[in-house]
């Protein structure tokens, strides 16, 4: 994938890291779900659809729920560990389809809710919400999730970004300061909002954790060469023998969800 306004226009791929993905990227603490849940977000018997899903991390930690999920992607990799996972956990209620999220071949009025984690940000937000207004039921929920590590209040984080930037100056995911909502102009006349939460957590790590979670970051796993990669694991691996563990880095989780307008 290549988006002019990500990383200059850089390619990644996040199926390139999905065995690695599906290991180190289910880092959302149980306070969102819990969250979500309060919000109306997971209720027994809902559909619904997690787009841009990976490796599938909120539907099978949802699971309990007893709502029904479809996880999609547009990459077959992450779909199929995203199978694999839910295979293992005896997770049967769980659909996978490889599409993307402004195209599903989704029948209209289909979701009583539409999810989109981590993945908002690589849309054509035009095509895609108007794709999601029209596989929303009426009075249809979508739920827009992003978690971010801060770096201006932690120096692990900090200085974590400075070497990302070292081997991929393009990378424009660092540098993360507080969120400030306004209303979107895709959602006029589409959707109106009902939600709107953020609150920070501060999440436990162990050094292997944090450095696969970092691994599988846009500006590392998904772009870099093997060889680039290497470096940065054993580069970071000194930098962090400093720290004690486990790790405690601050992130803020931030919820929006939208009630359809038909």
């Amino acid at each position: 994938m290549k988006l002019e306004n990500i990383d200059k226009g850089t390619e990644f791929d996040f199926g390139r890291i999905s065995e690695n993905y599906s290991q180190y990227r289910d880092i959302y603490p149980r306070s969102m779900y819990d969250k979500l849940i309060t919000f109306g977000i997971g209720k027994a018997g809902q559909r619904i659809l997690d787009l841009g899903s990976g490796t599938a991390i909120l539907p099978i930690n949802m699971y309990d729920t007893g709502a029904r999920f479809t996880s999609t992607d547009i990459s077959e990799n992450q779909i199929a560990f995203g199978q694999k996972l839910a295979t293992e956990r005896g997770l049967q209620r769980i659909d996978f389809r490889v599409c993307s999220a402004e195209n599903t071949g989704f029948e209209e009025n289909s979701f009583d809710v539409v999810t989109a984690v981590q993945c908002f940000q690589y849309f054509d937000k035009e095509k895609a919400t108007s794709e999601i207004r029209r596989i929303l039921k009426p009075d249809g929920r979508f739920c827009i999730i992003f978690m971010d590590w801060m770096p201006y209040h932690d120096d692990i984080i900090g200085e974590m970004e400075q070497l990302v930037l070292k081997y991929n100056p393009t990378w424009n995911g660092c540098g993360f300061k507080e969120f400030r909502y306004s209303f979107p102009e895709w959602a006029k006349d589409r959707f109106e909002i009902e939600t709107i939460h953020s609150y920070n957590a501060s999440l436990t790590f162990t050094k292997e954790a944090w450095l696969g979670r970092v691994k599988t970051c846009r500006g590392i796993g998904a772009s870099l060469p093997e060889n680039k990669i290497s470096e940065f694991e054993n580069k970071y691996r000194e930098l962090l023998q400093k720290y004690d563990e486990p790790l405690q880095l601050k992130h803020q989780i931030h919820i929006e969800i939208y009630r359809v307008i038909k």
